[in-house]
């Protein structure tokens, strides 16, 4: 087997040259290909060499400068004769075969001209490459599966107008058989030229998915398990399942598909994301909460965040399956509900505070007028009288935008018995701690937290950005009139979501708002598989409004605040 040597130019640099084992290196300008040319004009995923026993070839992956040999533009795949200039960008490629030449004796770093696959510079222990061949390998025929992809997806554009089809609001379901008959046909073109190894069936359903679907991900959005799908640029694709994060093996086609899925998500509830508003909260038909960042924000390219929803919503026997709470834990707040005790929900990002207010929120009776207010829709209320409010983000020209506050201003002239604020994160929380002061007790809400006690300063500070004037000691006065329960939910090291923490607010006193703890969750150690252990207890301290229940005819057994009595199931 020959030696091969890959010499590397650029104007104004020095040359640099490597050995080369026979494999699979992609070249292009991201950090993940075996060669690595650091150039605006050599694209991230740009041509793939290939060292084999007969010779030496490259492919071009449809990239925009283009990869020339011999000063002819290459179309797909083409030999390399040893000797004979390769261009890409401002790059020159040559191969040698044979025994490598003197070469510089320092080490070359991987974002200069660096050493394909991050192999060792001559003169050095030759290492082969960093990565295996058969990673190498991997990569190239994942490069050559997306060449074909995007030859097809290209083509299917050319033949069908989808972004005018989709304008003049053709039915959806026409527009699906109207793709699918078109990508079946080009398939049926190119169909003996498909390498081998790819599945024309499994092909139509790739290109369709990219081209009107949500690309890659759409596997993962109808997989039930996974609870959150995490878009890292095109290639990093990551879910987490159990509470945990895992990485998929799901790539898209480049960044103008990740923008494309953006812009089917945010496009149908009148939302826009470009350079001027690069960033954008959204949800799916089924509720699920979306969130997209682009360039100039995110250097790592679109970056897109989907909180998945149950296609059915949990109910509080499913909370109860979950491990979140106990049966008696939940009774104790359906009375609560029942009562009209306004409640916060709190917890940090990703603990499940939605689906929560979502499950109390279905204690609400039945004969009562509710009001939801959120950022995005995500609330699915099964009460006959709910309305529903969502906030708008400005237009084009920055005008037009509605708040939340405003919603929740707007919602004191609907008559509600009930307002529900998706979540109170700005000055929204002064509207709607009066609103909890001034006749619509019962209300509900979601705060991010870090416990009970962190919320009340969250919530000082939320007043405060109100852009009122007002002491703090007036403030502490509302929230301790408005806030009567806290329910604190966290995510334990096993990824299960649990209410840790319920305390009541009890008043102020001097200064400072007093609150009691009334049922913790105690982890009293981890199994040999993980799973976290520990018991919902109370903690003796019994509600001040425990006898207004009695008085409205709410019945709560008084054994579930004795620890001595307390049966968690």
């Amino acid at each position: 087997m020959s030696d091969w040597t890959l010499e590397i130019a650029r104007p104004g640099k020095p040359v640099r040259r490597f050995p080369l084992a026979p494999g699979i290196y992609p070249i292009g300008s991201d950090a993940e290909n075996g060669v690595i040319l650091p150039d605006e004009s050599v694209g991230w995923r740009h041509a793939v060499l290939s060292i084999l026993d007969d010779g030496a070839y490259i492919e071009d992956l449809m990239s925009e400068t283009g990869t020339w040999v011999d000063n002819r533009r290459i179309e797909g795949r083409s030999a390399v004769p040893p000797g004979r200039p390769v261009r890409i960008g401002c790059y020159t490629l040559t191969l040698s075969n044979g025994a490598a030449t003197s070469t510089p004796a320092a080490v070359p770093t991987p974002s200069a001209s660096a050493a394909p696959g991050g192999a060792a510079a001559p003169g050095t222990a030759a290492a082969p490459a960093a990565r295996s061949e058969a990673a190498a390998s991997a990569r190239a025929e994942e490069e050559r599966r997306r060449s074909v992809r995007r030859q097809i997806q290209q083509e299917l554009l050319k033949r069908l107008d989808i972004k005018r089809m989709a304008a003049s609001r053709i039915n959806e379901k026409d527009l699906r058989a109207k793709a699918y008959e078109v990508i079946h046909q080009i398939i049926a073109d190119v169909r003996s030229r498909l390498p081998a190894d790819i599945r024309p069936e499994a092909l139509v359903k790739e290109v369709y998915d990219e081209a009107i679907g949500l690309g890659p991900i759409e596997d993962l959005l109808a997989d039930p398990e996974i609870t959150e799908i995490m878009v890292n640029g095109p290639d990093r694709v990551y879910i987490e399942r159990g509470g945990k994060l895992l990485l998929t093996g799901k790539t898209f086609l480049d960044d103008d598909s990740v923008l494309a899925v953006i812009e089917r998500i945010v496009s149908p509830i009148g939302r826009r994301i470009d350079e001027s508003q690069p960033y954008v909260d959204a949800r799916l038909p089924d509720g699920s909460r979306v969130n997209a960042i682009i360039h100039p924000l995110s250097l790592s390219g679109p970056c897109l965040t989907i909180r998945k929803f149950s296609k059915t919503p949990f109910t509080a026997e499913d909370l109860t399956r979950f491990g979140t709470w106990t049966p008696k834990i939940a009774e104790f707040l359906r009375a609560c509900v029942l009562l009209r005790k306004n409640m916060v929900i709190s917890g940090g990002t990703g603990s499940g505070k939605t689906t929560l207010l979502n499950v109390i929120s279905g204690f609400l009776p039945l004969d009562e007028r509710i009001i939801t207010i959120e950022d995005a829709a995500e609330l699915r209320l099964t009460q006959p009288h709910v309305i529903r409010l969502e906030a708008r983000p400005p237009n084009i020209e920055g005008r037009g935008a509605i708040t939340v506050r405003d919603l929740v201003r707007n919602a004191l002239r609907m008559r509600p018995d009930r307002i529900v604020v998706g979540e109170c994160r700005g000055g929204e929380a002064l509207d709607m701690l009066q609103a909890m002061n001034t006749g619509h007790e019962g209300s509900l809400t979601t705060v991010h937290a870090n416990s009970p006690r962190d919320v009340i300063s969250r919530l000082e500070t939320m007043v405060l950005m109100s852009g009122m004037d007002l002491p703090l000691r007036a403030i502490r006065e509302q929230i301790g009139a408005a806030i009567h329960l806290i329910v604190h939910e966290a995510r334990f090291s096993d990824g299960s979501r649990k209410i840790s923490r319920i305390s009541e607010v009890v008043g102020l006193e001097g200064d400072q708002i007093t609150m009691q703890d009334i049922f913790l969750f105690n982890q009293t150690g981890l199994a040999e598989d993980g799973r976290v252990l520990g018991r919902f207890a109370p903690t003796g301290s019994v509600p001040t409004f425990i006898e207004d229940m009695g008085v409205r005819g709410i019945r709560v057994d008084h054994s579930i605040f004795d620890p001595d009595r307390f049966d968690a199931g």
